[in-house]
């Protein structure tokens, strides 16, 4: 399979989908990791948070795929902003792994009450200047924080991953990313049901509808919506045929009215966990 491609504003191509890696751990989710290589997807995200790393490196190794063929992203905790403790936090993520260099590594938060984000991005660069990197990136930074660190240090992210699904559309930060030329990564692309959402997307009757006029499944309905926006979903699943489903979805095409559909859904308060970039902490 062929998966189409983005660009961003530096050239730095990537997939119009990734596979997320969060709670895949040990053999079981070397298993799941290599499912989704043979599946197809060739860009794998995780954390140093997500205490995976050694998994993912694991299951490139396992799945013979050429390493040049992969793009794997991992991403700094808070706790390590500092300039000298995200250099050293890199070295790990890529002992962990068993990794040469990573694709891509972001910040995972900006933590602004900390104000050490520049600092950490001061680091990445570094990072890649002596080759542990290839890209940088962001997540969950909103404009004013990558426009600090664009404005402190010239270099711009090519990605920032943030939240996005149908209920919290972001259009606000996408208009942004777009003038920027950064790619939209979305997390959480099936947001799940939870206390401030009584339902779950997949089960929301509307995307079902429009997943019926095309003969897909809602989760398909939501990630051609999601790469006709121009973003990047990184979906997960440990179950092969999920796997499989998620990627079977570029030959249809939303029309008109069918995202008219999606655009009702967006809320102003759409966040599944009130996770404010603008106030939230992560360590």
């Amino acid at each position: 399979m062929t998966i189409p491609t983005y660009i961003a504003h530096d050239g730095t191509k990537v997939p119009q989908i990734g596979f997320g890696t969060y709670k895949l751990k040990g053999y079981d989710g070397v298993e799941s990791i290599q499912s989704a290589l043979e599946a197809g997807y060739r860009y794998l995200d995780s954390a140093y948070n997500y205490e995976n790393e050694a998994t993912v490196g694991e299951a490139i190794r396992r799945s013979g795929i050429p390493r040049d063929e992969i793009q794997v992203a991992s991403k700094l905790p808070g706790r390590y902003h500092k300039y000298d403790d995200a250099l050293v936090t890199i070295q790990e993520s890529l002992m962990r792994a068993n990794l040469d260099y990573y694709d891509f590594y972001l910040i995972h938060w900006p933590n602004p009450k900390e104000d050490h984000y520049v600092e950490a991005w001061q680091a990445l660069i570094e990072a890649q200047r002596r080759g542990y990197i290839k890209n940088l990136g962001v997540s969950n930074f909103l404009p004013e924080h990558i426009d600090r660190i664009e404005r402190e240090t010239g270099v711009l992210p090519v990605v920032n991953q943030v939240e996005m699904h149908p209920y919290f559309q972001q259009k606000a930060q996408r208009a942004y990313h777009e003038e920027k030329g950064i790619i939209t990564q979305s997390w959480s692309p099936f947001v799940r049901a939870n206390e401030k959402i009584d339902k779950s997307v997949l089960e929301n009757e509307d995307i079902k509808a429009v997943a019926a006029k095309y003969d897909k499944s809602a989760g398909q309905t939501i990630l051609r919506w999601q790469t006709q926006l121009g973003a990047m979903p990184i979906p997960k699943s440990s179950k092969k045929a999920r796997q499989i489903e998620n990627l079977d979805f570029f030959d249809f095409k939303l029309d008109e009215e069918d995202l008219a559909v999606f655009d009702r859904l967006d809320k102003p308060d759409g966040r599944a966990a009130n996770q404010d970039p603008a106030v939230y902490q992560e360590f």
